[in-house]
């Protein structure tokens, strides 16, 4: 038996198995997405490197429901995509970019999920299992994330240039 998973749409073997709180996910994909961290715990430079975006990409591809820690999510992941996919900004300044953006929890609004929310999966990455192509398919995971967030970017965009002021670095 097979299930679709509630966030992405990846069709998996349906597994029992935990899931995220807020992330909607089905339990195949939740599992999946661990096997892909465990890669890159396990690989210092490739978790330095692309870890973040992967939490990024899979947050966002796995809204949730309207509720205060979803808003939250869906907002701050996105901020760290336009963070990166727009702005350049590598994997430090965009820690430091996000602790910025979490302060400011309260400007955030529920943005509704557009009907498709990319691609790509985690399933990408999960069959890249060599570091060059595994950091290759996430940053083409994200960016299909970051696009079909599209009809919402503007929003982002906002709210990005609000909080960037407070970071020390303008672009």
């Amino acid at each position: 038996m097979e299930s679709r998973c509630p966030g992405c749409g990846l069709i998996l073997p349906e597994v029992s198995g935990p899931t995220h709180r807020y992330l909607e996910s089905s339990a195949a994909c939740w599992a999946m997405y661990s096997e892909v961290l465990a890669r890159e715990y396990s690989d210092p430079a490739l978790f330095r490197a692309i870890h973040r975006l992967t939490v990024d990409a899979y947050a966002a591809q796995h809204p949730g429901r309207p509720s205060p820690p979803s808003v939250s999510s869906v907002a701050l992941h996105l901020l760290r995509l336009c963070a990166v996919l727009e702005h350049g900004a590598g994997p430090e300044e965009a820690a430091r970019f996000m602790v910025e953006a979490s302060r400011h929890k309260d400007r955030y609004g529920w943005l509704t999920p557009p009907d498709s929310l990319g691609e790509r999966t985690v399933q990408n990455v999960w069959c890249a299992p060599e570091p060059g192509r595994h950091a290759k398919e996430v940053k083409s995971w994200a960016r299909s994330v970051w696009e079909a967030w599209d009809p919402h970017q503007g929003q982002v965009r906002e709210w990005y240039r609000a909080i960037q002021p407070a970071c020390g670095r303008t672009r």
